[in-house]
């Protein structure tokens, strides 16, 4: 493989040495031009592999602009290219919540979120975009998540679907034979396009890796990084301390009498400034090669490629996840939540609520209620409650955790908000206004 390929920066889970010739047009907003120029710095900062400085322009781009999803995908990038997997998972589910809906950035949050251990929440998003997503790419990254049989039964059917096989098809069903267990026919196709006297070692270095545990280094592998401890995403940058227009006045309208809302402002409901994304960041066609990628490296292409060949995540909605042999590293934990100040249990009298957000659709709701239940160990053994809920024209997913009395309620939201994220409780017999009648959904308890 030429050298400037091998050794060029990733970007997710693409690699392209035209990323620094990328043009900004577009990628930047009229309401804080400062947000246009961290973001450049960061991406030329990438491209250059200077990761740090690419984490320091991209936050600095985040918090001057900070529902614009194409920052957060960038932010994303850096701290995947770091070797930080929470942090990672946190900006691309973000960016999804903010509406990007590119492959790159679902397939960087599902991988985020299989190197943290939570194969199921990358599977859900990795099911809801499929058909977005590149076939060897979804079959990889579903082998990665847990589940390899459904990764060679859609690897299969594009090498049956396909005029001419890519090696990069072959090598990722390859590889997900071998996570599979089927070491022969991993052989026989990694033998496709490795050398016969490098069969072995191949077989042998995804031998090291193919034990469950091994998730993390799996992916670390995959996007040839070192794991670093992560604390996750800064507390500032979190993007519930930036609610919409929209979700304020919505907000606003669950706690506050109708006649108030009415007198609402009409600047209230102006259309958020135009936001970047993804693809308009990663525009430039990815070079191609001719032969196998060795160990330690991945293939030229648009999304998760191997490492033989060959990316981590909602997060990672639209949400809001995106191999070779590697030495055992420590798994990462992820940050704990705050814990709650104690109080005297009135969980018998299970009168109250507790609004934990509001999403723009049930996907991201159940997607966001993943989240915070694996964030605040408080959920467990309560339920969810997903409401539809259409305020001035809009609808929204409020997500609630039932089974509180008013004194606990309290408590979590006050542990909700000191980790920078909204929370509001409220008496089962007095629910937030807006609600469509019907439209709850009562999830399983946390397990």
């Amino acid at each position: 493989m030429d050298s400037s390929i091998r050794h060029a920066p990733r970007i997710a889970l693409a690699v392209s040495t035209a990323l620094a010739g990328l043009a900004l047009a577009g990628c930047t907003t009229t309401s804080a031009p400062q947000a246009g120029t961290s973001f450049a710095s960061a991406q030329t900062a990438l491209t250059k592999g200077q990761v740090g400085k690419a984490i320091m322009h991209a936050e600095a781009a985040v918090l001057a602009e900070p529902r614009n999803p194409g920052y957060r995908a960038l932010l994303g990038a850096s701290y995947l290219e770091a070797g930080r997997f929470q942090s990672a998972a946190a900006s691309f589910g973000d960016a999804l919540d903010l509406g990007d809906e590119n492959p790159r950035t679902v397939l960087s949050f599902a991988l985020a979120k299989i190197a943290l251990g939570e194969g199921r929440a990358a599977t859900a998003v990795l099911d809801e975009y499929a058909q977005a997503i590149d076939q060897a790419d979804l079959g990889l990254a579903l082998a990665l998540a847990g589940q390899p049989e459904r990764g060679v039964h859609v690897l299969v059917n594009a090498v049956r679907a396909s005029e001419e096989v890519s090696p990069k098809l072959r090598q990722n069903l390859a590889y997900t034979y071998a996570l599979s267990g089927n070491w022969r026919a991993a052989r026989v196709m990694a033998a496709e396009d490795v050398p016969a006297g490098e069969v072995d070692q191949r077989m042998t270095q995804w031998a090291a890796m193919s034990a469950p545990e091994a998730f993390q280094q799996r992916i670390a592998a995959l996007l040839n990084v070192t794991p670093q401890y992560d604390a996750g995403q800064p507390q500032r940058l979190a993007l519930a301390n930036f609610p919409s227009q929209e979700m304020m006045v919505a907000e606003a309208a669950a706690q506050a009498p109708v006649e108030m809302m009415a007198e609402a402002k009409p600047e209230m409901m102006a259309k958020p400034a135009p936001v970047a994304t993804f693809a308009q960041a990663f525009e430039a066609p990815a070079p191609s090669v001719e032969t196998v990628a060795a160990p330690g490296t991945r293939f030229v292409s648009n999304p998760v490629v191997q490492q033989l060949p060959a990316r981590a995540e909602r997060s990672a909605p639209r949400a809001e996840p995106r191999m070779a042999a590697a030495s055992s590293q420590r798994r990462m934990a992820p940050a704990a939540a705050p814990a709650a100040a104690p109080v005297a249990s009135d969980k018998s009298m299970a009168s109250h609520l507790v609004q934990l957000g509001s999403y723009d659709s049930k996907a991201e709701a159940e997607r966001g209620w993943t989240m915070l239940n694996g964030k605040f160990p408080q959920l467990k053994d309560h339920k969810v409650v997903i409401t539809e809920a259409v305020v001035n024209g809009r609808t929204f997913w409020r997500v609630a955790a039932d089974g509180f009395g008013p004194k606990s309620a309290q408590s979590l939201c006050s542990t909700v908000k000191s980790a920078g994220r909204g929370c509001f409780a409220y008496a089962a017999s007095s629910p937030p206004a807006g609600a469509v009648k019907g439209a709850v959904q009562m999830a399983s308890r946390s397990k």
